[in-house]
């Protein structure tokens, strides 16, 4: 038995081993931690918890599906695919700007008719301007200082799409501007054009602030995180689930914040981790991110192609970035952000796009040890050429 689910995961399951066993690791967690948080929401909806349980299972499965299928595409195919979904996430995010759903007091998704489901096109822009982003260094490297040639269409995209997604949500803007002034500095770009991307973000972040519909929002919640006072309701109940979670927790679904906290199964689900996990359970889950991160960042080091070493850095520093984010707002390190646990928050489009995110980061992985990449012949090296 175990020589067939053996045999079964080395032909199905390629790729980093440690960042399959990372995924599945807070993929459970989440599924434990999401059923114990979504008592509450079940009862004000009259509804019974297991229906919330199966329903973010069933989302967890899709984001695995999807990493699995994202993982067995040739990495070096994303570099096309990423500029088409470029040019379709400027008019999504545009009607999201204009024509957006409010949920959760935040208009960032589209209602997808037929299926009655939410779509956040900033998660389908962030993928494919980083994937653009890794394609565009990877493709000048032999010209990188040349500004006109190689700096200015970068930086005209970042521009865009950043300040595009600030104006619904700034939080996930500012990291996305962060994950791309990384790939352009491990891309070899000279300092003194990240001090023009800087410019440019600064500029994009003010018109965001002042024409979008979280401006307001976003400075009173930076002011008031600065000036120490009038701590948030939310943050208030996050540090007592902490304060009380103490080293082991109050145990699996014996939170008593989680009846409290707004959100609880998705913006502040790290606090109901503490609580009924405690310390322990708090920097099981940080040091799964940081193998996550790490092992996506050997991929700069693995990789013989700069595109799939931009790549797998960019994506995994992302996913990362966002997870650290949360942590840092749960236990008081930074304002109030909403955004959502990589791979435990429940949640439909970010589930999705993690997944894909991370089949491509096992995608360049597997690149660099499977043999089957090499097996096409002309046609896979004339690809290989346009993508690097």
């Amino acid at each position: 038995m175990k020589e067939k689910v053996k045999i079964w995961a080395d032909e199905n399951l390629k790729g980093d081993p440690v960042i399959w066993m990372v995924v599945l690791a807070l993929s459970l967690i989440g599924i434990l931690v999401v059923y114990s948080a979504t008592g509450t929401l079940a009862f004000k909806n009259m509804k019974h918890p297991e229906i919330y349980l199966l329903r973010h299972t069933l989302l967890v499965g899709i984001g695995i599906f999807a990493m699995w299928l994202a993982h067995r595409i040739d990495y070096r195919y994303y570099s096309k695919l990423s500029r088409v979904a470029l040019w379709v996430s400027v008019p999504l995010l545009l009607y999201t700007f204009t024509s957006g759903v409010s949920l959760n007091d935040a208009s960032r998704w589209i209602q997808i008719p037929v299926i009655n489901a939410s779509f956040q096109p900033s998660d389908l822009a962030s993928l494919a301007l980083i994937t653009s982003l890794a394609s565009m260094l990877s493709k000048r490297q032999q010209n990188i200082a040349d500004f006109k040639e190689s700096l200015i269409p970068i930086l005209i995209w970042c521009g865009v799409i950043c300040g595009l997604i600030a104006l619904t949500n700034l939080s996930s803007a500012i990291l996305l501007f962060l994950t791309c002034m990384l790939i352009m500095f491990i891309g070899r770009v000279p300092l003194k054009y990240l001090g023009m991307l800087v410019f440019v973000g600064a500029i994009a972040g003010a018109g965001a602030i002042k024409f979008g519909v979280r401006g307001e929002t976003a400075k009173n919640r930076i002011e008031s995180f600065i000036q120490g006072r009038d701590l948030p309701f939310q943050a208030k109940h996050a540090r007592i689930a902490i304060a009380t979670g103490g080293v082991v927790g109050k145990g699996p679904g014996q939170s008593q914040q989680r009846n409290i906290l707004p959100h609880p199964y998705s913006d502040f689900v790290y606090a109901i981790i503490i609580e009924e996990y405690g310390i322990i359970g708090g920097t099981i889950v940080l040091m799964l991110y940081l193998l996550l991160l790490y092992r996506g960042m050997k991929g700069v080091v693995n990789s013989e192609r700069a595109f799939g070493g931009l790549l797998s850095a960019g994506l995994s520093f992302a996913i990362v970035l966002q997870a650290m984010v949360n942590m840092g707002v749960v236990v008081g390190l930074g304002p109030i952000t909403g955004l959502p646990l990589p791979l435990i928050s429940m949640g439909g489009t970010s589930l999705l796009f993690t997944g894909i995110s991370i089949g491509i980061i096992l995608s360049v992985s597997r690149g660099e040890v499977d043999q089957a990449w090499a097996g096409t012949g002309k046609e896979m090296k004339n690809v290989a050429r346009a993508a690097v």
